[in-house]
C-alpha cells in the first residue's frame, strides 16, 4: 500500500468522525512530508530506523509508513476502516444515493484546512460528479475572505485543475456574506462570472426580526444569489448560538419566487434549518441544496446528516439541486 495514501485515508477517517484537529493534522503533515521524499530516501530511513527523525513524522505516522511499505494495510487504518463500516447515522441513505455534488465547501484560501486540490480530489474519491468551491467573501476577515483580486486568481487555479479532472467538475463559487442591509459582499460583475453563489449571514445575527427578514429577503432576491446558506445561523454544540429571528414564511416565499435554493446544512454543529423550519420550507415549494459546508476533506462525507433530516421532513428528491447533473445545475444557476 502506498504510505501517502494510507496517511491521507487515516486523516480523512479521523475528520469524518470529528476527531481532534491536532490528530488529523499529524497525519496530513506526515503525508505531505513523505510525499516530498523519494522512494529511495524513505526506504533508507525505514531500514536505518531514522524515519522519526524527519520533521513532520512521529512514532504513529512512522509505523503507518513502515507497515504500508511492507505491503500491509497499517493496523491503525484497519481499525478506523472497521469503525467506518458503521453508518454515521441511520436514515437518509435513499436520498444520499441520488446526490451528485455539493454546493458548499471551503479550502485553505479562506478558513478551510486543506488546499483546493485536496478538497477536489476527495470529492472525486467520494464519487461526486461535481462540487462547488465556496470560499468566503472579503469582509469576513476572521475567515480570511477573498478579495476580488484573490478570487480572480482562484478562478485560474480551478480552471487548471478542471483540465486534469474531467469528467469531474469543480465549479467556481463563493460563500458571499449578506451585509446588514441585505446587499452582497462582492462585486456584482465578479459574481456574474461564478457558477454558484451561496449567500449567508455571518454578522449581526441578533438583529431585530423585521430587519433580519428584510435583510434575508433582499439577499435571496439578488439576481446572482443561488443558495441561502445556514439560514438561522444557529450552533447547537459547545457554547452554542441561538437562531436568528425572522419571518421564515416570508423568506421562504421569496426564495421560491426568486428560485433561490434553501441550504440544508449538514455540519453537525449547525444542522440548519431546524426541522420545524425545514418543513415550512417544503410547504413553501422551495428548492434545496444538501451541503456539507466542509472545511476539511473528511467533512465532505457528512451529507448523510442533511439527507436524514431531509427525508424525515419530506423534502422531495426532485427539488434537491445537489442531486442534479452538472449541466442541469449550470442551466439553472
Amino acid at each position: 500500500m502506498d504510505p501517502v495514501d494510507a496517511l491521507r485515508r487515516i486523516a480523512f477517517l479521523l475528520e469524518r468522525d470529528q476527531a481532534a484537529t491536532y490528530r488529523v493534522q499529524a497525519f496530513r503533515k506526515a503525508a505531505a512530508t513523505v510525499g516530498a521524499m523519494t522512494g529511495h530516501e524513505i526506504a533508507e530511513r525505514v531500514a536505518s530506523g531514522s524515519l522519526e527523525s524527519v520533521r513532520g513524522i512521529g512514532p504513529k505516522t512512522a509505523q503507518v509508513v513502515r507497515e504500508a511499505l511492507a505491503g500491509e494495510v497499517p493496523g491503525y487504518l484497519q481499525r478506523l476502516e472497521a469503525a467506518a463500516a458503521d453508518p454515521l447515522m441511520e436514515g437518509g441513505e435513499t436520498l444520499l444515493a441520488l446526490l451528485r455534488g455539493d454546493c458548499h465547501l471551503h479550502s485553505d484560501w479562506s478558513d478551510g484546512g486543506s488546499p483546493i486540490e485536496e478538497m477536489g480530489r476527495t470529492a472525486i474519491e467520494l464519487g461526486h460528479e461535481w462540487a462547488v468551491l465556496t470560499d468566503h467573501s472579503p469582509r469576513l476577515t476572521v475567515a480570511n475572505g477573498l478579495s476580488p483580486e484573490r478570487l480572480r486568481r482562484q478562478l485560474e487555479v480551478v480552471a487548471a485543475l478542471n483540465e486534469r479532472w474531467a469528467p469531474f467538475r469543480l465549479l467556481t463559487g463563493i460563500e458571499c456574506d449578506i451585509l446588514p442591509d441585505g446587499s452582497l459582499d462582492q462585486e456584482d460583475r465578479l459574481l456574474e462570472q461564478l457558477d454558484v453563489v451561496v449567500v449567508s449571514a455571518h454578522s449581526k445575527l441578533r438583529m431585530d426580526a423585521r430587519a433580519m427578514t428584510r435583510r434575508l429577503v433582499a439577499a435571496v432576491r439578488h439576481p446572482q444569489a443561488n443558495v441561502l446558506g445556514h439560514c438561522t445561523g444557529r450552533l447547537i454544540t459547545g457554547r452554542g448560538r441561538p437562531e436568528s429571528e425572522f419571518d421564515a414564511d416570508e423568506v421562504f416565499a421569496a426564495c421560491a419566487e426568486a428560485g433561490t435554493a434553501v441550504e440544508i446544512n449538514s455540519r453537525p454543529e449547525r444542522l440548519d434549518p431546524p426541522r420545524r423550519l425545514l418543513r415550512r420550507a417544503v410547504d413553501a415549494g422551495v428548492l434545496f441544496a444538501i451541503d456539507t459546508d466542509a472545511h476539511a476533506p473528511g467533512q465532505l462525507d457528512w451529507q448523510i446528516f442533511g439527507c436524514a433530516r431531509a427525508e424525515e421532513c419530506g423534502v422531495p428528491a426532485e427539488r434537491v439541486i445537489t442531486s442534479w447533473p452538472v449541466e442541469e445545475l449550470l442551466a439553472w444557476s
